[in-house]
């Protein structure tokens, strides 16, 4: 409705009638009822002002009632979903700094970029919390062509942390290998390996985190029988997309010095062809990376929400503000990025502060292991009691359609209040899987609810960690109610009148791990705490 009430209409009704027309001039005037105070008319202004100056009763003296909940989402959300800055965060982050490897200058740009935007938000305790990964690497040339049985280039690029062949590329002949089979029986074969690339093929049905243990020891294997390269992505997987390869760590925190390539999909493809039909294949492949002698500086970026009742309990809102370098770093995870600092900012403009402490952390390492964020449960170790849990949207570029509690299926119940409270954004689902590939983990070790938000990944599949990782990826739309719904969660579980969650003991969590058969990928990890 374009137009307002005029004077005239407000000077005829009474002092208190005349103020809640005001407030509905107000919802009728902007956006979603929250008009910039530069597009009201003076005179409006001027009676808006005269109105509040009377003197009240004694009975009009007594303080407005406190908001509910629902009214304080309400608020919330207004603010999440009106004047965002979410894509514009991203964008900045992706165009200006870009692809941030965990150690490296762009990174540390990162950290430096992290701390200026949650400073200029108005979060408080604004800082960074240094860690030291423990070697630091960084990306060199890599190429490869078919050399025979036809002259072809090929697209590849290495993979992460991982070592390079001779200098200037080596010409070698390909061997398939099937990771399907025990390593047991793969070394059999192993002194055949020797001068020879390693073309990976890998079963369909097996995940590449449930092969990433299997595929750790025969790199290791690889490299001790002289074999020249490996072709295959994390845990031997196979590219997905047009042309694109995918990077990324073929083990928590681990080095490997075969040096392991990704290869476009249509040219392994047409080497596997070749082997089929019972051809020779011979390579030229020059892979050129560089690994520090020692540990290499990081840090995670921190700002906080006091919390006004309870304000040693924290709730984390998490997401990991390094990525890999063939793209933008926009998908993986500049969204995650931005919607910490969109959500921090929805929640501060809305005028609405919590019971608890929001805290919100900018992880780094996490492509390297969830280094960051291990870091931040080892550092906090005294004040985990107190932690409430955390959130994170690790998924890339998708709308959210639900919630994964990791373990915690005692609070699926309080936790559907919610999702019924936002159901104007959607319907949500709620499960309960752990899982240990993002931010969530060390949490969830910890015996607190890690919450990943469960998003449509259909277009991050081929996005993340390729140079498809690009800004133009990301819908704003989506990216500002995703935005939105992070702060409508984070802001409710730190402003329920009773503690969401706390804490289980060790041997509960442990419990859960086994009854939930990820104990053997934690142990397989490294990540197995008990």
């Amino acid at each position: 409705m374009p137009g307002i009430m005029s004077g005239h209409t407000l000077m005829r009704s009474s002092g208190s009638f005349r103020y809640r027309l005001i407030l509905k001039t107000f919802r009728i005037e902007g956006p979603l009822g929250v008009p910039p105070l530069g597009t009201i008319r003076s005179p409006i202004v001027v009676i808006f002002v005269g109105i509040l100056a009377l003197k009240a009763s004694p009975a009009q003296e007594c303080p407005l009632p406190a908001r509910s909940l629902t009214e304080r989402l309400q608020a919330v959300a207004g603010a999440g979903m009106v004047s965002s800055h979410s894509f514009q965060y991203m964008e900045e982050l992706s165009d200006k700094i870009g692809g941030r490897v965990t150690g490296s200058t762009e990174a540390a740009a990162a950290i430096d970029w992290g701390l200026g935007k949650m400073r200029s938000i108005g979060l408080q305790n604004v800082h960074a919390e240094p860690w030291q990964l423990w070697r630091g690497w960084s990306r060199g040339p890599a190429e490869a062509s078919l050399i025979f049985p036809t002259y072809r280039k090929l697209e590849v690029d290495s993979m992460g942390w991982v070592g390079s062949t001779a200098p200037g590329g080596v010409d070698a002949d390909v061997l398939q290998i099937d990771i399907d089979n025990p390593l047991d029986k793969l070394l059999t074969d192993s002194p055949t390996w020797a001068g020879k690339v390693l073309l990976i093929h890998r079963g369909a049905e097996r995940s590449p985190q449930n092969a990433s243990n299997e595929y750790g020891k025969f790199l290791v294997s690889a490299h001790e029988a002289h074999a020249i390269a490996v072709i295959g992505g994390q845990g031997g997987a196979k590219s997905a997309g047009v042309k694109l390869t995918h990077t990324g760590i073929l083990g928590f925190t681990s080095y490997f010095d075969i040096p392991v390539v990704s290869m476009a999909a249509e040219d392994q493809e047409q080497i596997e062809r070749l082997l089929r039909m019972g051809s020779r294949v011979r390579l030229h492949i020059n892979v050129q990376n560089s690994i520090s002698s020692g540990p290499v500086p990081s840090a995670n970026v921190i700002g906080e929400i006091i919390g006004t009742e309870d304000p040693e309990q924290i709730f984390v809102v998490g997401g990991h503000l390094d990525s890999w370098d063939l793209g933008q770093g926009a998908t993986d995870n500049g969204c995650g990025s931005a919607t910490v600092l969109g959500a921090a900012e929805a929640i501060l403009r809305s005028g609405m502060k919590p019971r608890r402490t929001i805290r919100f952390v900018l992880f780094t390492g996490e492509e390297q292991g969830l280094v960051g964020s291990r870091e931040y449960v080892k550092r906090h170790q005294s004040e985990m009691p107190n932690h409430i849990g955390d959130i994170v949207l690790d998924e890339g570029q998708g709308a959210i359609g639900g919630f994964d509690l990791n373990g915690r299926t005692d609070l699926i119940d309080s936790f559907s209040h919610l999702v019924q409270s936002i159901s104007g954004f959607g319907q949500f689902s709620i499960i309960a899987d752990p899982v240990f590939g993002t931010d969530t983990g060390p949490f969830t070790l910890a015996g607190l609810p890690g919450i990943l938000v469960t998003q449509d990944t259909t277009d991050y599949q081929i996005s993340h960690h390729s140079a498809a990782d690009t800004v133009d990826k990301v819908d704003a739309a989506v990216l500002i109610r995703n935005t939105t719904i992070e702060a409508l969660v984070a802001f409710w579980i730190a402003d329920q009148p009773e503690r969401f969650a706390a804490p289980w003991p060790p041997d509960k969590t442990e419990q859960m791990l086994k009854d939930t058969h990820v104990e053997d990928r934690l142990k397989s990890l490294g990540m197995w705490p008990f």
